[in-house]
């Protein structure tokens, strides 16, 4: 084969150093828009980015030329950087989750990403975390989730 083709959607969640509510909602749109800047000049197709003052999702489509974790670090530490440079202090937390998205489902998942306000009106990011992780089939031990 000549050509290499693939469709690496994926759902990635992360969340603010020692889950610290530090993205205002008012900041919240600019991040989200420069993250989907750091994606674009990694050729990383977003179908959709959002989440609450404590955590991060995002559904990207990842080129074959990119390793998962090489993604996520990358938008981590440059993220970060700019909202310090921006005048907003927080750091994201070491580890994420990811679960891969078949075609079937993205539609669901960009309207779960969505609808995180929403959605976090009735639980909190805990709890979705140990959902999300619960629904695609990864074991874990509680004690180690959120260190």
């Amino acid at each position: 084969m000549s050509h290499t083709y693939a469709q690496n959607v994926v759902h990635v969640v992360f969340s603010t150093k020692g889950r610290h509510k530090a993205i205002e909602a008012e900041f919240r749109p600019k991040l989200w828009a420069y993250i989907t800047g750091i994606c674009r000049k990694l050729d990383i197709y977003v179908h959709s980015v959002g989440g609450m003052e404590d955590h991060l999702h995002l559904l990207i489509q990842i080129p074959p030329v990119l390793t998962l974790s090489k993604t996520v670090a990358t938008l981590k530490a440059n993220s970060s950087r700019w909202a310090s440079e921006e005048g907003h202090k927080f750091a994201w937390q070491q580890g994420y989750a990811a679960f891969s998205v078949s075609a079937s489902v993205i539609p669901i998942v960009i309207r779960y990403i969505r609808n995180q306000e929403e959605h976090h009106k009735k639980m909190d990011f805990d709890v979705e975390f140990v959902a999300l992780l619960k629904k695609h089939g990864i074991e874990f031990d509680p004690k180690y989730v959120f260190d």
